[in-house]
């Protein structure tokens, strides 16, 4: 396990944490805030290429919405959190979207991508706009820019939302 704390620019001092097995190859990193957090959301509705640049804290526990495109990138057992930005957030989804173009086994399916993948460069381009939320149970994710806006969780939302991954606990006396 690797801890490391540092201050990230205008997050504030967050805790760095990997966990790797030399065994098997696993791995598992994530952001903690050194301050306590709320359940909370963050959106920004994307529609300037000065967007793009917009520093993105996304923990393993958050879910990342592209509103209008109905793209979701909801945590799993081994979701990992990264530092990013807006940018690398569009690559994320588009390299997904290029993984399942591959893999279309009828034309409709590689058409829905092709569409997905054109709409997703004509806003990195600055000729539309797209709502990026994101939705994290933990309160540890963040989008910085003076457009984003915070926002408290519903219950409703609370509820629906999946964690991510449950990081196992040793006892050191039972190794």
């Amino acid at each position: 396990m690797i801890a490391h704390t540092s201050e990230i620019p205008y997050f504030g001092e967050h805790t760095q944490l990997t966990i790797l097995c030399d065994s098997c190859g696993w791995k598992h990193t994530d952001f903690i805030p050194a301050e306590g957090s709320k359940p909370g959301g963050w959106s920004l509705k994307v529609n300037s290429p000065e967007h793009l640049s917009a520093r993105v804290v996304r923990s393993s526990s958050c879910t990342v919405r592209l509103v209008e495109l109905a793209l979701e990138a909801s945590p799993g057992n081994s979701s990992s959190g990264y530092i990013s930005n807006i940018e690398g957030v569009f690559n994320r989804f588009g390299d997904v979207i290029m993984m399942l173009r591959r893999q279309a086994e009828d034309d409709d399916t590689a058409e829905q991508c092709d569409i997905l993948l054109r709409e997703i460069r004509r806003i990195s381009a600055g000729q539309g706009s797209v709502e990026l939320l994101l939705l994290d149970p933990m309160g540890h994710s963040q989008i910085l820019h003076d457009d984003a806006n915070p926002r408290e969780l519903t219950e409703d939302e609370l509820s629906k939302l999946q964690t991510g991954p449950s990081i196992p606990v040793f006892d050191v006396d039972d190794l």
